[in-house]
């Protein structure tokens, strides 16, 4: 078994700005792991905020010792040896769980949905996600929005209601409004989701600062629509934390260190009875199919990441009604271009 790994900037083709950043381009390291003539492809989506880069992606990758990955894969096994080669880094680590349940199915010669059980024909739609922008640009993403049937909308600052009301001249699909914690008193947030609700929005995710957590729980207890944690949720031990601060859970795999943990938390989100919202970074079609293997489990899907690049290597994935068509071919069905 061997790993090979490349370095690159994915380009937004738009700047992307949510209430804490903004950026044009984000890191990525494309894993493949090549087994007996096949190839697992994994993707570690860099996103600066969560503190990895392509120097840490690069220094975890050579810790690795692979005869640790043999087949059949132990995922839970390889999940708990992941975490003893270094902490945090899950990212790169998801790259690793990624690929290697992309080489599993090629493998066995079936799509990975299969090998999780899980019918797609369950398939949420998937939103398109619009940044914090002038109203013109947010007019000209809300009108190019494509085969997408739901717009997910960054909110958190003083022009809110201005982003809002530009979309609204131009479109009426359904929104998801995400605040990124941009939302300091409660008071203000509640006004906010309420008047929301009004212009056509489903749900709220991480509205408030994630250690607010007594006043996410009141909003969320006040709330006329679902309040879901993002930042406040990465791994599988942030699930119980949320039961009662928040109406359900975002899942990424950038976060949750791939395929395996992402099950595991959506497993324990349903076991609390909390909705689920499986959403990404700005990725390629490589972590975006991952994803979407397990969005038939989910309520919504946020998996628009490849459709906001500039420079995919893989072949764009397939939308129908707005939905993800996943591949027949084994594995994630990923076609390099």
């Amino acid at each position: 078994m061997k790993i090979l790994y490349y370095h690159s900037l994915l380009q937004l083709k738009y700047p992307f700005a949510i209430s804490k950043f903004a950026r044009t381009s984000t890191p990525v390291t494309l894993v493949e792991i090549h087994y007996e003539g096949l190839i697992g492809y994994g993707e570690a989506c860099l996103v600066p905020y969560l503190g990895e880069n392509h120097q840490s992606a690069t220094c975890f990758l050579n810790q690795l010792d692979l005869s640790k990955f043999h087949f059949p894969f132990d995922f839970e096994y390889i999940s708990y040896y992941l975490e003893t080669v270094a902490p945090g880094n899950c990212a790169i680590k998801a790259a690793i769980d990624i690929a290697l349940h992309d080489l599993l199915g090629k493998i066995l010669n079936k799509p990975c949905y299969q090998l999780l059980g899980i019918n797609p024909v369950d398939m949420p739609i998937t939103s398109y996600t619009i940044g914090i922008d002038t109203p013109e640009i947010v007019r000209e993403k809300a009108q190019n929005c494509g085969d997408f049937q739901v717009l997910k909308v960054k909110l958190g600052t003083k022009y809110d209601k201005t982003i809002i009301q530009a979309i609204r001249e131009v479109s009426q699909l359904p929104l998801y409004v995400d605040a990124n914690e941009g939302w300091k008193d409660k008071n203000y947030a509640l006004e906010m989701i309420v008047w929301l609700r009004e212009q056509g929005v489903v749900l709220i995710e991480q509205p408030m600062p994630k250690d607010m957590v007594d006043e996410n729980a009141w909003l969320t207890e006040q709330s006329p629509l679902p309040t879901i944690g993002d930042e406040a949720v990465q791994r599988i031990a942030d699930v119980g934390k949320a039961e009662g601060v928040y109406s359900g859970i975002n899942v990424k795999l950038m976060k949750s260190t791939g395929i395996y943990e992402a099950l595991e938390m959506i497993k324990e989100a349903r076991r609390l009875q909390m909705s689920v919202l499986i959403g990404c970074m700005s990725e390629t079609s490589c972590a975006a199919l991952a994803g979407a293997t397990l969005a038939p489990l989910c309520d919504w899907a946020d998996l628009d990441g490849p459709f906001l690049i500039s420079n995919n290597p893989f072949q764009t994935p397939q939308l129908l009604n707005g939905k993800y068509m996943l591949p027949a071919e084994p594995g994630l069905g990923l076609v390099k271009i």
